[in-house]
């Protein structure tokens, strides 16, 4: 076997919340390039649906487009159900799905806090409950969350301590979790995005253009990256070319963290 075959994802199958755009439309993709059936999650129906034909025309895998909120227990139960009934088991699980707040400390409502820590932290562990669950009681699999560089430096301009406090969260919990399921064979990574050019951010952008310049004057790599430049780390994560990786933070960020 070649250092190429241990990415090869051929047989598996993946699921990707938040994957009808930006980074998850592109994770959901990387990971059918690389062989996997993939069931693209999304609170949108009809965005989940088309994504889904979308990257089944491009890459010849079988898909599937579900709708879910993450953040309704019943939701992820039937987003479980239904990618076993119809692509035959779950042997990856992106929790992608996330969204961000902006607003200083002492003037953030406590209904903002509460909605971003609902989808980025309770939506973690709720997918991973009940997907990685199905994991643990079959053959074993993979999590893959989606952190963020804001988990381990402050970012300017912009004050999101929210954004900060549930990406931390979700360092924390992947740590943990892989320390509990490794004896189930199931492994559990994240991938830690910096500056990412996805529309979320053009609309922050759009709000706040001077924002821009201040991100790139902290990179090394004076460009925020297109989400597919974090499509070889996703196929990484869930192939066995990373089998002895387990509770790590995969930072990518063209240099900021660095300064």
């Amino acid at each position: 076997m070649s250092v190429l075959d241990e990415f090869v994802l051929d047989g598996k199958t993946a699921i990707v919340t938040g994957g009808s755009r930006g980074i998850g439309r592109a994770l959901a993709k990387a990971l059918a390039e690389a062989g996997a059936d993939v069931c693209v999650a999304n609170r949108n129906t009809e965005a989940a649906r088309t994504a889904a034909r979308e990257i089944a025309d491009a890459t010849g895998v079988e898909t599937a487009g579900v709708s879910v909120d993450v953040t309704e227990e019943a939701d992820v139960e039937r987003l479980v159900g239904e990618t076993v009934d119809r692509l035959g088991g779950i042997d990856v699980l992106v929790n992608n799905a996330g969204i961000a707040r902006t607003a200083p400390a002492h003037e953030m409502s406590l209904e903002t806090w509460n909605e971003v820590l609902r989808t980025n932290l309770t939506g973690v562990f709720l997918c991973t409950k009940h997907a990685g669950g199905w994991m643990v009681e079959n053959d074993g699999g993979t999590v893959i969350n989606m952190a963020s560089m804001s988990a381990f430096v402050a970012n300017y301009p912009q004050q999101e301590v929210v954004y900060h406090a549930s990406k931390g969260g979700v360092v924390s919990f992947t740590r943990q979790l892989a320390s509990e399921w490794a004896e189930h064979g199931v492994r559990a990574n994240a991938i830690a995005p910096g500056y990412i050019r996805t529309e979320m951010i053009d609309e922050l952008l759009a709000e706040n253009p001077d924002m821009e310049e201040a991100w790139l004057s902290e990179m090394l790599v004076e460009k925020m990256a297109p989400p597919e430049d974090l499509g070889g780390t996703v196929v990484y994560l869930a192939s066995d070319a990373s089998s002895y990786m387990t509770g790590e933070t995969v930072v990518i960020d063209g240099g900021y963290t660095v300064r």
